[in-house]
C-alpha cells in the first residue's frame, strides 16, 4: 500500500468529534489515541478520555488542578504557555482515562478500612468499642467481639459507625455488615438495624481521626459528604450481609461512614433498642500509590497528584508489541495489533465509502508501536 488515509482529515472536527464521542470503553479510546500522533492530538485536545469518564461514572469531579510527579527527565519549555498548556491536556487525558479503567475493572474484593474513626455512641467503652467491627471474629480472648450502641427509646434512632480508608482516593463497590447475634442473652436476638446508607467524603479539619474514638461530636462539622448512597434494607440474622453500591464509586478523601437507621431489637432487661455490629469490611480498590488525593481546609475544589513512575506496579506505562504477547490481558494484545487491522479498517471503509486517496502523512501505522498506550 503506497499510501495511508487519515479519517480525521476526511471528515470535518465537528463529525470526527461525533464519532469518538460514541466510544464508552477506555481502552478502546486508548486505541485511538495510539494510533498516530495527530489522532492523539484530537483525542487530548478534545477532551475525550474525561469526557467519557464523566460520562461513564457521573460521581467522578472535576479536579480543579492535576499535579505530575515523575522521575522521568523532562525539557522545560520556558515562557510557552501554549506547551504548558498541552502538558496539563495530557496529564488530564492520562489520569480519567485510568480512572474509568479502575472503575470498569472488576478486582475490588480488598477490604479497604485502614482504622476506626469513631460511632456516634457506645454503650460500655472500650469493651463495646467501634475498633472490634475491624476483627472477624466474634470471639477474642473469650470474651464476645462486637460494637453496641447505646439504648434508645425510640426504634427510629439512627447510629453511625465512621471508619478512615487505606487512601484519600479509594474506588468502593460493596461494604459487608455483619450484625451481632447476642448468645448470651435468652433467645438469642440479634442487635441487627432496619436500614443502612453509607457516605463517603472527606476530614474538614485535617487527619479525620478522632482523638477520643467512639465519643462523636458534631459530624456534620467534622466531615464533607461527596457522596450518599441510597438506603439499603437489613437483614435480622447474624450473617455478613453485602449492600453493593449501584455502581463502583470513588472515596474523595478516604472516610467512610455508616449510617445505621432505626433499630428492631429491644434488650429484655431495660426494655431499649440497641444496633450491634460484629464486622465490616469496606471492599474496594485504593488508587495509590499511582493517584492521591490534596485535601485541604476548603472543599470547594480537589486537586490530585499523578505519580506515573507507580503505573509499573498496576498497568504498563508504555506496551510494546513483546509486552502484548507476554500479556495474559486479551486487551493489552488487542491494543497493539499490527497494521493488518488497520488495513482491514481500511478496506472496509473502501467499500463503504468508494475508493480512497491516502496520504504519507502521518505514518499512523508505523507510530502505532512507537504511541504510548495509556491505560
Amino acid at each position: 500500500m503506497g499510501g495511508r488515509w487519515n479519517f480525521l482529515e476526511w471528515l470535518s472536527p465537528d463529525v470526527s468529534a461525533a464519532v469518538l464521542s460514541r466510544l464508552d470503553d477506555p481502552a478502546d479510546l486508548a486505541r485511538v489515541s495510539a494510533v498516530s500522533w495527530s489522532w492523539r492530538m484530537f483525542v487530548v485536545a478534545n477532551g475525550f478520555g474525561k469526557r467519557l469518564c464523566l460520562r461513564n461514572y457521573p460521581d467522578v469531579p472535576s479536579f480543579s488542578c492535576i499535579f505530575e510527579v515523575s522521575t522521568a527527565n523532562k525539557t522545560a519549555q520556558v515562557g510557552c504557555s501554549a506547551a504548558a498548556e498541552w502538558e496539563s491536556l495530557e496529564r488530564e487525558h492520562r489520569v480519567y482515562l485510568y480512572l474509568s479503567h479502575c472503575l470498569g475493572s472488576s478486582k475490588c474484593e480488598r477490604n479497604c478500612i485502614s482504622q476506626a474513626i469513631c460511632a456516634s455512641s457506645t454503650d460500655n467503652y472500650p469493651d463495646e468499642s467501634i475498633a472490634n467491627t475491624l476483627d472477624p471474629s466474634e470471639m477474642i480472648d473469650r470474651r464476645p467481639s462486637y460494637w453496641s450502641s447505646s439504648g434508645h427509646r425510640d426504634p427510629s434512632m439512627s447510629e453511625s459507625l465512621t471508619y478512615k480508608l487505606v487512601a484519600n482516593l479509594c474506588i468502593v463497590d460493596e461494604i459487608k455488615i455483619k450484625p451481632f447475634r447476642a448468645y448470651f442473652q435468652y433467645g438469642h436476638p440479634i442487635y441487627s438495624a432496619k436500614a443502612v446508607r453509607f457516605q463517603m467524603g472527606c476530614s474538614i479539619s485535617g487527619s479525620g481521626i478522632s482523638s477520643s474514638p467512639d465519643q462523636q461530636s458534631a459530624i456534620v462539622e467534622q466531615y464533607h459528604w461527596r457522596y450518599t448512597s441510597p438506603e439499603f434494607p437489613m437483614a435480622q440474622e447474624n450473617v455478613l450481609q453485602s449492600f453493593k453500591l449501584p455502581k463502583p464509586t470513588i472515596c474523595l478523601g478516604g472516610v467512610l461512614q455508616i449510617e445505621l437507621l432505626g433499630g428492631v431489637q429491644k434488650q429484655a432487661m431495660d426494655d431499649l433498642y440497641y444496633i450491634c455490629v460484629c464486622h465490616v469490611q469496606v471492599l474496594g480498590r485504593p488508587l495509590s500509590p499511582v493517584l492521591d488525593l490534596n485535601v485541604h481546609e476548603s472543599t470547594d475544589s480537589l486537586a490530585v497528584t499523578y505519580f506515573p513512575d507507580a503505573r509499573s506496579n498496576t498497568l504498563p506505562v508504555r506496551v510494546t508489541e513483546d509486552d502484548a504477547r507476554d500479556s495474559s490481558s486479551s486487551s493489552w494484545q488487542s491494543l497493539l495489533q499490527d497494521s493488518a487491522l488497520v488495513r482491514r479498517n481500511q478496506v472496509i471503509l473502501s467499500m463503504l465509502l468508494g475508493p480512497i486517496q491516502f496520504s504519507d502523512d502521518d505514518g499512523d501505522v508505523d507510530d502505532l508501536e512507537e504511541e504510548p498506550a495509556v491505560l
